[in-house]
């Protein structure tokens, strides 16, 4: 006898978790916003109807304080080391976003329902020509963007694929008030 095969009882992946994240807003002394444009073969979760701008992000590793995690991202997907910025704030909570069900199948090998992230802001004091994001960390990691260039803050939910828009707003509105920063003296 044949055992009926049937559906995951929830096709939605609302039972799987959310893969823990950091998110970096990176400020320069002009107020503007470090995006990175995403390579094209990055992914359904990154790239969508041309919005693949985004800030820096990524997991955080087993026991890694969240802090720790978005400057080890930082310099692994820009270059830009700890000690060319200043940590200006963090989101109050945490930050998190479903995937759609078309690339809920594809990412992270169907593992996780989506990120939930710890976003950082940080103010850059270093100078434009130490990032690099085709080659970071003097080509150690696996570039994740092919371009970047500076934003103003209030335009970047129109830049990131929709499903994360939620998140970007509400960095937006958490960091807003942090474009006017100035270095320290």
């Amino acid at each position: 006898m044949v055992a009926a095969m049937t559906a995951s009882p929830i096709a939605d992946g609302t039972d799987l978790p959310y893969r823990p994240c950091v998110g970096i807003t990176l400020i320069s002394r002009a107020g503007l916003v470090f995006i990175g444009r995403r390579r094209a073969d990055a992914g359904p979760e990154h790239v969508a109807d041309g919005r693949a701008w985004q800030m820096p992000q990524g997991g955080i590793d087993a026991g890694e304080d969240p802090e720790a995690a978005a400057l080890r991202e930082l310099y692994e997907e820009t270059s830009v080391a700890a000690g060319s910025v200043v940590r200006l704030g963090e989101t109050e909570g945490w930050l998190s976003y479903d995937l759609p069900p078309d690339v809920l199948k594809q990412a992270w090998r169907g593992r996780y329902r989506g990120q939930t992230q710890k976003w950082f802001a940080f103010g850059f004091l270093g100078s434009d020509d130490e990032i690099d994001v085709t080659s970071p960390g003097k080509g150690a990691f696996k570039s994740e963007f092919d371009r970047w260039r500076w934003e103003p803050m209030a335009g970047l939910p129109d830049l990131i694929v929709p499903f994360k828009r939620p998140v970007y707003e509400g960095v937006v509105a958490a960091f807003a008030g942090l474009t006017s920063w100035r270095p320290p003296q």
